[in-house]
């Protein structure tokens, strides 16, 4: 399993439905948006400020979350795609 370090989290995005909501199936080469939605696997301990205090993550392992578009270093591990973000990176924690 991946651990992270610091202030980073490890987010499985959520794999985007290839059907539309019409019913037409999209093959593998249609052009598909980058996904912004994820589930936590994994957090880091935190961050810690300019005088030595750590400041705990706002995110929690099994939380559902929207992050930026274009941020995260995409990692395969054990045949799963991840994302490894900043937490300053997700956006939203959805409900």
């Amino acid at each position: 399993m991946l651990k992270p370090l610091g202030s980073h989290v490890v987010v499985e995005p959520v794999v985007q439905e290839e059907k539309t909501a019409s019913g037409i199936y999209l093959p593998d080469t249609a052009a598909k948006e980058k996904p912004q939605q994820g589930k936590v696997i994994a957090v880091g301990s935190g961050k810690y400020t300019d005088n030595g205090q750590l400041i705990k993550p706002e995110v929690k392992a099994g939380d559902e979350v929207v992050f930026a578009k274009y941020s995260g270093t995409p990692v395969k591990h054990a045949g799963k795609d991840y994302l490894i973000l900043e937490e300053r990176d997700i956006l939203a924690i959805v409900e």
